[in-house]
């Protein structure tokens, strides 16, 4: 073989290899990529049903059910026009409370209720994530206490 064919067959190697590790990483994001949908998206039935996503809003107030002796504990979030259950099974963040702003990452069960299977709360009394902050402001009830 002659050293121009080496050359080439070194190159066309080094191509098809960065073809497929290129191919395997986009496979690997596409897969991991974790969508956030907003509540009124929920409502409409506009949801991944082969993969998790995120939802959030503000915990309303008064729905905080937790079953005596386990760690189990249902909720309502709310973009103050669209409501959706919680069922989250483990420790809650502890700065978990009604009227706040959370996030929750997981699906949407065949009863309706959103199973979560990650809870984010906001970190301080100023703070809330941008989505759920951006979908309150475009319902018109964004909270003047608090600030994205």
């Amino acid at each position: 073989m002659t050293p121009r064919r080496q050359r080439m067959l070194a190159v066309g190697l080094a191509v098809g290899g960065l073809a497929i590790a290129t191919a395997l990483s986009l496979t690997a994001f596409r897969e991991n990529m974790m969508f956030y949908i907003e509540l009124d998206e929920v409502a409409a039935g506009n949801v991944p049903e082969t993969r998790t996503y995120r939802v959030g809003g503000m915990v309303q107030e008064g729905t905080i059910e937790r079953a005596s002796g386990s760690m189990d504990v249902e909720f309502t979030i709310t973009d103050y026009q669209n409501s959706l259950g919680v069922r989250y099974q483990g420790v809650l963040p502890d700065l978990f409370r009604e009227g706040q702003g959370v996030i929750a990452h997981g699906r949407l069960g065949d009863d309706g209720v959103f199973q979560a299977d990650k809870i984010l709360a906001k970190h301080d009394e100023n703070y809330m994530p941008p989505e759920v902050a951006d979908s309150l402001k475009r319902s018109g009830h964004f909270p003047e206490r608090t600030k994205p």
